[in-house]
């Protein structure tokens, strides 16, 4: 099968396609024929091995698992021994280890139906951009309906679920971005949209219950002051930080800070699980959330692809389209 795999950490130069052997699922997993897959920052930063804490795990010298991608969407094309949820045939979507391949591994518990109303381009743009948001909403922040939210990065794959998470809660939105995504954010539900070349988020009366930071490039005391005396920062990451820990130096300043201000200042590492897909697909089967695709690219341009996510700020999420869907 064809796949898109890279043997040195690096740019987005380093990715090649490669004809390796099919995966064969182990007791618990599935394997599936993937027909889209989702290009966000996550792909990026494993492809670079960047930030460096993070290569024991992936690979000290060179990407353990050589192949790119981590979520996407596809029809199983086989099932381990202990699998009895799905079978051959079934549409799904989820975490797939490996996606920018023409067939991928699972486990059965990071998988759900796809959801029927939408195409495999937009089912691939969920998972990981999707279950951020919705866990930074509901498990960290416990949005109730009727507060005010603060989304930065609002036009990005995680931010784009986030704006329609919130508005679809009964939460009043106001979205962060740049000046050509101003009516796109708007679109998603924000009651107001600040344009970040023009006004910073501290401007005006506003202070916010929630604030989600999917963008990750402004310091703490400005996160801060945007709070209301006892509101929620969810920090989910971001470019900057140092070569060596990325942005784990903000999250360790915010855990000890934490517990000195009725601010509550939390992380998120986001974990892909079925509840969290079948809640989501729920919500997107009912509309009241619409998956985004800035732009689709064909497997063998996923470098091009990467670049594009690289260059700036992609109205949603950036997709490989796999295999032809059927």
């Amino acid at each position: 099968m064809k796949a898109i795999a890279q043997d040195v950490y690096g740019t987005a130069e380093t990715l090649h396609v490669r004809d390796i052997g099919l995966p064969s699922p182990a007791e618990g997993e599935v394997v599936v024929r993937v027909h889209a897959a989702g290009v966000g920052p996550d792909v990026w930063h494993l492809m670079s091995g960047l930030p460096l804490m993070v290569r024991p795990v992936f690979g000290l010298r060179r990407p353990r698992n050589p192949v790119r991608g981590w979520d996407g969407a596809g029809r199983v094309e086989a099932v381990g021994a202990k699998v009895t949820d799905f079978a051959p045939g079934d549409p799904v979507y989820g975490r797939l280890d490996g996606s920018f391949a023409e067939y991928a591994r699972a486990k059965a518990d990071w998988i759900a139906p796809k959801p029927a109303n939408v195409t495999f381009a937009q089912a691939a743009a969920v998972p990981v951009s999707a279950v951020t948001a919705l866990q930074a909403l509901h498990a960290k922040a416990g949005l109730r309906a009727g507060q005010k939210v603060l989304v930065i990065g609002a036009s990005g794959g995680v931010g784009s679920f986030a704006v329609q998470l919130a508005v679809a809660h009964g939460a009043e939105v106001v979205g962060v971005c740049g000046t050509g995504a101003v009516e796109f954010v708007r679109s998603l539900g924000a009651t107001e949209v600040l344009d970040h070349t023009r006004q910073e988020i501290t401007d005006g009366p506003h202070r916010y219950d929630v604030v989600l930071d999917a963008a990750g490039n402004r310091p703490l005391p400005l996160l801060r002051r945007t709070l209301t005396p006892s509101g929620t920062l969810v920090h989910i990451g971001g470019e900057g930080g140092s070569r060596w820990l990325g942005d784990t130096g903000i999250q360790l300043r915010m855990a000890l800070l934490t517990r000195f201000t009725r601010h509550d200042l939390l992380g998120l590492l986001a974990v892909v699980r079925r509840a969290d897909l079948l809640t989501l697909t729920s919500l997107i089967e009912s509309g009241d959330i619409t998956p985004v695709v800035d732009s689709t690219y064909p497997l063998d341009r996923a470098p091009a692809a990467v670049r594009h996510l690289e260059k700036g700020h992609p109205r949603g999420k950036v997709v490989l389209t796999v295999t032809p869907e059927a």
